[in-house]
Parts: C-alpha cells; sequence; structure tokens
C-alpha cells in the first residue's frame, strides 16, 4: 500500500520528470538532429521540429532502456535515490535547460542531468561512482575531438574536386547503412532484449556466427550505398537532400533513445517498489511523449541557432557533421552512457565547418557554450546538494 505522502511525492517526480522531457526535447533533441539540415536548407524550421519530435519518440521506445537504467542506478553507489531526492534533481536540471533554451544557448543536458542527480545522491549519503564516472567523463572528452574530427576529415574529403561526389558520397552512406544494420531494436530481441538487423537475419543462417553477420551486414550496407548512387546520378542535389534529411532522421531516432534516459532515469528507483511497478517500456512512451512535445513546442528557436550562429553550413558540411554524430549516439546508447546531443552537434558543426578555413564559425559563440556546458554541471551538481540538504532538513 503506498502511502499519501510518498505519492503526492511520486507525483510531484512524475511532473518534474516531463518538465525535464519537454526541456530536453525542446532543447537537446528536439533541436541538435535536424540543425545542420535546416541550415543547408534541406527542410523548414517548423517542419524539421515536428519530424523530429515523432521520430525522437520511436527512438525512446525502441533504444531507451540502457541510459535510463544507468542515469537511475548507476551515478551514485551505496544509496537508492529517494523520492524527495529524484524530484530535487530534476526539477533542477529541467529549469536549467529550460533556462538555456530561451536564452538561446544549447546547454548540455547530460552534464546539468548528471551533476543534478550525482548532488543529490551523494547529499543523501551515498559514494561517488567513480568507475562510472571515468566512462562517462571519458566519452565526454572524446567527442569533440572524435566527432569534430571525424567531421572535419569527411567535409575535406568531400569538397576536395580529385573525389568523385558520386562515389564518396554513396560510399558515407554504406558506413552508415553498416552501423544502422548493427545497432539493436527491442522489438527484434527477446522480452528485455534488443537485437540488431544484421544479427536477426544472420540467425537464419548457418555457418560462423561472426561471419556470417559480417557478411549479412556487408549486403545490407551495399545495398544502402547502391539505392543512394542511383538517386544521385538522377539528380545529383535532390540524391545530397535525401541522404541528408535521412541522416537527420537517424539523429532524431538516436537522440530519443538517448536523452529520455536523462529525464526518466531518477524515477526509476521510486517505480522499483513492487506496489508502484510500471513497465519500462510505458515508462519510455510516457517520456518520448515528453520529448515530443517539446521538439514541437520549443525546438525552432535552437534549431535556428544551431543552424544559422555557430557555422554557415552547405549540404557536404551538413552530412560530414551528421554522420559522427549518429555514429557516437549509437555508441553511447549501446554502453548505456548519457551523453549531450549538443555536445555532439555543435562539435560536428564546428568540425565541418573548418574544412571551409573556419568559414561562419563563431568562435565567441564557441568559448559561451564551453563554459555553459561546464557551468551546468558545476551549478547542477552544488544546486542540487543544497536544495536536497536543505529540503531535508525542513522535512
Amino acid at each position: 500500500m503506498v502511502g499519501t505522502a510518498t505519492l503526492v511525492t511520486l507525483v510531484i517526480a512524475s511532473l518534474a520528470s516531463l518538465f525535464m522531457a519537454w526541456s530536453i526535447g525542446a532543447g537537446s533533441s528536439g533541436s541538435t538532429p535536424f540543425a545542420p539540415a535546416v541550415g543547408a536548407n534541406a527542410i523548414s524550421v517548423m517542419r524539421a521540429g515536428f519530424i523530429v519530435g515523432i521520430l525522437g519518440l520511436l527512438g525512446a521506445i525502441l533504444q531507451g532502456a540502457n541510459v535510463t537504467e544507468a542515469v537511475g542506478k548507476e551515478l551514485v553507489v551505496g544509496v537508492t535515490l529517494s523520492p524527495v531526492a529524484a524530484t530535487v534533481g530534476l526539477l533542477v536540471a529541467a529549469t536549467l535547460v529550460a533556462i538555456g533554451v530561451f536564452a538561446g544557448y544549447p546547454i548540455a543536458t547530460a552534464f546539468t542531468v548528471t551533476g543534478a542527480v550525482v548532488g543529490a545522491g551523494l547529499a543523501m549519503g551515498g559514494a561517488p561512482a567513480w568507475a562510472k564516472y571515468q566512462e562517462i567523463a571519458t566519452l565526454w572528452v572524446l567527442v569533440p575531438f572524435v566527432g569534430g574530427g571525424i567531421a572535419y576529415g569527411t567535409a575535406v574529403t568531400l569538397r576536395d574536386e580529385r573525389v568523385p561526389e558520386g562515389v564518396a558520397v554513396p560510399l558515407l552512406a554504406g558506413i552508415v547503412g553498416l552501423i544502422l544494420a548493427n545497432v539493436g531494436f527491442v522489438l527484434l530481441g527477446p522480452a528485455g532484449e534488443a537485437a540488431s538487423i544484421a544479427g536477426t537475419i544472420a540467425a537464419e543462417f548457418t555457418g560462423p556466427p561472426l561471419l556470417v553477420r559480417a557478411a549479412v551486414s556487408l549486403v545490407l550496407a551495399a545495398a544502402v550505398a547502391l539505392a543512394l548512387a542511383q538517386d544521385i546520378s538522377r539528380d545529383k542535389a535532390a540524391g545530397q537532400r535525401h541522404f541528408l534529411l535521412a541522416l537527420g532522421g537517424l539523429v532524431a531516432f538516436s537522440a530519443g533513445g538517448s536523452q529520455v534516459g536523462l529525464a526518466l532515469g531518477p524515477l526509476l528507483p521510486l517505480l522499483d517498489d513492487t506496489s508502484l511497478a510500471l513497465p519500462l517500456t510505458g515508462l519510455l512512451f510516457a517520456g518520448g511523449l515528453g520529448l515530443l512535445v517539446g521538439s514541437w513546442t520549443g525546438a525552432p528557436r535552437m534549431i535556428k541557432a544551431l543552424a544559422q550562429d555557430y557555422s554557415a553550413l552547405g549540404p557536404r558540411r551538413s552530412i560530414a557533421a551528421l554522420i559522427p554524430s549518429f555514429a557516437i549516439a549509437q555508441t553511447a546508447v549501446f554502453f548505456g552512457i548519457p551523453v549531450s546531443f549538443n555536445e555532439i552537434i555543435v562539435s560536428a558543426i564546428i568540425g565541418s565547418g573548418y574544412a571551409a578555413g573556419g568559414a561562419g564559425v563563431s568562435r565567441e559563440k564557441m568559448v559561451k557554450t564551453v563554459l555553459a556546458w561546464v557551468g551546468s554541471l558545476v551549478l547542477a551538481f552544488t544546486v542540487s546538494y543544497g536544495m536536497f540538504v536543505a529540503v531535508d532538513a525542513v522535512l
């Protein structure tokens, strides 16, 4: 039987979680995936916000479990987040992200939520989860260099007149197809597990599993590359635009799978009580709806900021920015590491922008954004820690 006080706290925590989901949808997952495509004039701002909301909802349902569990149970050891701690962490993080949305600066949601949850958890008397922090910090530090570096190299290659665009772009599409073939989806796996398209198809054939799966993956990648090559041969500009929009869709889907965990993770300890048990899929659907509403109502402002303020991108540099963004996002989902899509996309946009000699890249905006990222982590931790101590003393 659930007590009245516990039920009230749970309701408040759930509302805070939905507020967090809205803030993320309006800021990180809602604005970043299609920002390069908007910057390349491949899609309008409003249409981008609409599509990214739908795809983010699907990603949340099909890929959201890993990061959700990591945020809810792996950031602090020795204690389980109480309803008060979860509510404090969510409210602090959501408020900071929402301020970033309305101010026009992409606050790193993963930094903010991680700082808030760790702050509240340590204030409860928990111990730092150093092993998990090492994983998270490694990815966060590598993202600008890996994402920006790959985007830069890809953009330089596409700009090189010696490299035929009708060959280079389909090859890049093949790489994307190879990654997509090995991404896990809950609908393809047994209950509670995910399986990939390549793995599911390979299971139908006899032979060494790894070899069969590699062969299936290469066939699927070749099919994607061939389809885009034929599209480009008919109309180069249209083919580029189609590929760019497909990439934006994949990144939007990945954003839903990653970012929903930032909103829902702190709720998991509350719902582990058998009397409050809810299916994780239903919880992910609710969080995905929060992302969708945020994308539809608040994302256009941030899409404009990312598409126009950081770098003036053409189709080729936009493609170069989205490919590493998709790969890094799926890596984070696979390992259950909370990661900021603002950090991923901004790093890739800047890297591809520098391929043209830094054309349109705002250094002032870059510096302010990095300071906002670091500041959001420190501020979220400090405020969440202090607020929990204050609320706990009163209660």
